[in-house]
């Protein structure tokens, strides 16, 4: 068993939609408002463990296919590039998805979906972890296909001989149903006062 360091160096890593999604069932946020670096930073005082870095991921809709999200994105993008937080987005696709009713009757309605964010996260998880620049990878998701990503870094830790460890990071709360972290990682629920306290104070929705 490798030696636990003293000292845990963390790279952050922020699923941006699970995030937001996950906070608007637990807290009912309607936007995306918290702030990555004082979130990663509140979890890395509570726990003891020296933040490095931070890497946020996100889907972004096209202008011509939703021009408010599209700007919010742009928007909150620039400003956490500016503060130092590594950002990686991909365009949104939208395909129609007909959801039943409880009359029987059918409903089809637009639905976006994110091609290639969780990919670029999970090689970015273990391409950092080949290179040790990190002790501990803070995953701010619930996204279960991560698994397989913490499975990668035990056996990066074995063929290393060093310690290593991998954390999900999420909301909970009496009316969020979704209590699961990522399997095989360790388990860090975020509760309102600490969300709350990470609000980012700027409001990047466009006002015309």
């Amino acid at each position: 068993m490798p030696n636990e360091p003293n000292t845990k160096r963390v790279i952050a890593f922020f699923d941006g939609q699970n995030l937001f999604w996950a906070a608007k069932y637990a807290f009912g946020y309607s936007f995306p408002n918290y702030d990555p670096q004082k979130l990663a930073e509140a979890i890395c005082l509570a726990k003891g463990w020296q933040l490095n870095q931070v890497n946020f991921y996100t889907g972004v809709p096209n202008m011509s296919d939703n021009e408010f999200w599209h700007k919010f994105w742009s928007n909150k993008l620039a400003h956490m590039g500016r503060n130092k937080v590594n950002t990686f987005s991909r365009p949104l696709r939208y395909r129609n998805q007909k959801i039943k009713l409880p009359d029987g009757s059918e409903h089809t309605t637009l639905v976006s979906t994110e091609k290639g964010i969780d990919v670029r996260l999970a090689l970015d998880v273990v391409r950092l972890g080949l290179r040790k620049a990190y002790d501990v990878a803070l995953i701010f998701s619930q996204d279960q296909d991560l698994s397989e990503v913490a499975d990668e870094i035990r056996l990066i830790s074995h063929e290393q001989k060093r310690w290593i460890k991998v954390a999900s990071a999420f909301p909970v709360s009496p009316t969020y149903n979704n209590t699961r972290g990522i399997n095989s990682t360790e388990w860090i629920k975020i509760d309102r006062a600490t969300y709350e306290n990470c609000i980012d104070a700027r409001d990047y929705r466009p006002t015309d």
